[in-house]
């Protein structure tokens, strides 16, 4: 029933690992990154030698667990290396003796549930099984790069409304039952796509897909203690693609659209996890408990949730206060017109904006 958007299985990791060491698109991808010169250069022997190094390295993985110990290796050097310190706190929020189904804001495409997953690692709690969508999954081998690494595929390209449904319907059903059945924990963000402009808001149609298993006659309030939802709020003191998304909201809002270059979705990931990005925090917030009257009632309490929890950082208070022609401390701002030295008064305008907006967001909060 599952196995088409399911992560793989332990009993699959070392078969499917062979496969992705053959993978050309694999081995190209890493040494671009790894070995741009010699890749540029003579791209069939700089394959070789990415082929040759993962046969060597991946002869240790022989179970999901392994490839997460090392992936949290990586993490903590990418953390130490890119960031000036990440917290996290509200652990003590949630029972966690309880799988959980995480709900975040959606800054980062890959960074925002590694950190969640790290956070819940260092506190000896079962890493999550996280949504990604088919929209970044162009090539064969990189869905099976994120399934290996506990990932489940969520389908938004179906040919029509009827394929959408009962594509949305198996995921409900695979959520609920991978939290309320198998006892794993789920993380999802609160809306397709990053939210560029630094407004996080949940998409109600998440949540009605969310309930889309459930059954009717079950109280509303039944069905989200099963779920158990806990909201998590990421705040970034600088976001490593903010130039790359001004840029785009300038665009989109000068002609309507935008099109995305070739590539542009593995750019943003390599450059949302190697980029800086000053302080990092990440809190647990309270369950969404309780009976609500519909899916909008239900995002709008993890809206509250994840913006009364969001970390204000100088950067957010400094840009607020620009475009509020509002005297602000001089230091930061130096750092944000460093940064937009080289876009044009409308993408400096967006940029302010999407750090700004999470103040905007917080005065609004209802009393």
């Amino acid at each position: 029933m599952f196995d088409d958007i399911r992560p793989y299985r332990d009993d699959e990791v070392v078969a499917v690992i062979k496969k992705l060491i053959n993978q050309q698109g694999l081995q190209a991808s890493i040494a671009s990154l790894k070995m741009p010169r010699l890749y540029q250069a003579l791209p069939q022997l700089a394959c070789k030698i990415v082929k040759w190094s993962l046969k060597f390295r991946v002869k240790k993985f022989h179970n999901i667990e392994q490839i997460q110990i090392e992936v949290a290796k990586y993490l903590h050097h990418l953390i130490k290396n890119s960031t000036a310190g990440f917290n996290y706190s509200g652990i003590e929020n949630f029972d966690t003796t309880k799988p959980a189904l995480f709900i975040s804001n959606h800054r980062d495409i890959v960074l925002d549930v590694a950190l969640v997953n790290l956070a819940l690692h260092k506190s000896g709690i079962n890493t999550v099984e996280a949504a990604v969508g088919d929209n970044l999954l162009h090539q064969p081998w990189v869905a099976d790069l994120m399934r290996i690494n506990k990932s489940f595929i969520v389908k938004r390209n179906e040919e029509n409304k009827r394929a959408m449904l009962n594509a949305s319907k198996q995921l409900s059903a695979y959520i609920h039952d991978t939290v309320a059945n198998r006892k794993q924990n789920i993380w999802i963000a609160q809306r397709e796509g990053r939210a560029k402009d630094g407004v996080d808001k949940t998409n109600s149609a998440l949540i009605s897909m969310l309930l889309l298993n459930k059954d009717k006659q079950m109280p509303m309030a039944d069905y989200l203690a099963e779920l158990n939802i806990v909201p998590v709020s990421i705040s970034y003191e600088f976001d490593p693609c903010d130039i790359d998304k001004a840029i785009e909201l300038a665009e989109k809002e000068a002609t309507g659209s935008y099109q995305k270059h070739e590539d542009e979705d593995l750019k943003s990931i390599t450059q949302g996890l190697v980029g800086q990005k000053g302080q990092v925090h990440l809190q647990f917030c309270q369950p969404i408990q309780g009976d609500f009257a519909n899916s909008k009632a239900i995002a709008a309490a993890i809206d509250k949730e994840i913006i009364s929890n969001y970390k204000l950082y100088d950067s957010n208070l400094v840009a607020y206060a620009k475009l509020n022609h509002q005297d602000t401390d001089s230091t930061v701002l130096e750092k944000l017109n460093k940064r937009m030295e080289n876009l044009t008064t409308e993408q400096q305008h967006w940029l302010l904006t999407m750090y700004a907006n999470p103040v905007s967001a917080k005065q609004q909060l209802p009393l």
